[in-house]
């Protein structure tokens, strides 16, 4: 099985939804499975510069900035659509996702390989049949409470992409118990089969 972990933290070291996010793949992980890993917060670029929607700019136009972002995004479509289980750390930063976060789901979000139209217009997900894990920390909002955006948009772009198996672990309001936070979201990584 190839397990995709992807870390959205800014935090190198402290970070709790990293460091939740490395015990749920010491619990789930074989020792036959591929393991590939990103640090949205070591490569990431942000979608800028646009000629056109839906990420397409003719070769000939494009930059050597608009280059870079297509072969990382080429290289985000492949990882997403060649894994079998993903596992996403978000902290909740301000009531939404990271930014490196968003810039992720804006690299991947490809018309053609990550999703299509249909002739009727409606989008339909190309990346199915996989299971995601999702390990949410924060210090204040309630995880699925009326602060949380990231918890919602997240979901939503995952089931944009085809992926409707979501799972979600969660540390929040760690500001109020951070012990019974983290306690909380370790039994729910030790339930996980």
């Amino acid at each position: 099985m190839k397990i995709y972990l992807i870390d959205s933290s800014a935090r190198k070291k402290g970070s709790t939804s990293r460091l939740l996010a490395k015990k749920l793949l010491e619990k789930i992980r074989k020792p036959e499975d591929e393991v590939l890993y990103r640090d949205l917060d070591d490569e990431m670029l942000f979608v800028s510069g646009l000629t056109e929607s839906g990420m397409k700019i003719p070769e000939d136009q494009q930059t050597d900035e608009h280059k870079k972002m297509f072969n990382l995004s080429d290289k985000l479509v492949h990882e997403l659509k060649e894994c079998d289980l993903m596992i996403i750390s978000a902290p909740i930063y301000n009531f939404g996702p990271p930014a490196t976060l968003k810039a992720w789901s804006d690299l991947a979000a490809r018309v053609n390989a990550t999703f299509k139209f249909s002739k009727e217009g409606k989008r339909i997900g190309l990346v199915n049949d996989k299971k995601v894990y999702i390990v949410i920390t924060s210090g204040g909002t309630k995880v699925n409470g009326e602060d949380d955006y990231l918890t919602p948009w997240l979901v939503k772009t995952l089931n944009f992409f085809g992926i409707k198996d979501i799972e979600i672990i969660s540390a929040d309001q760690m500001a109020l118990d951070y012990e019974q936070s983290i306690k909380d979201a370790e039994e729910q990584i030790n339930k996980i089969s």
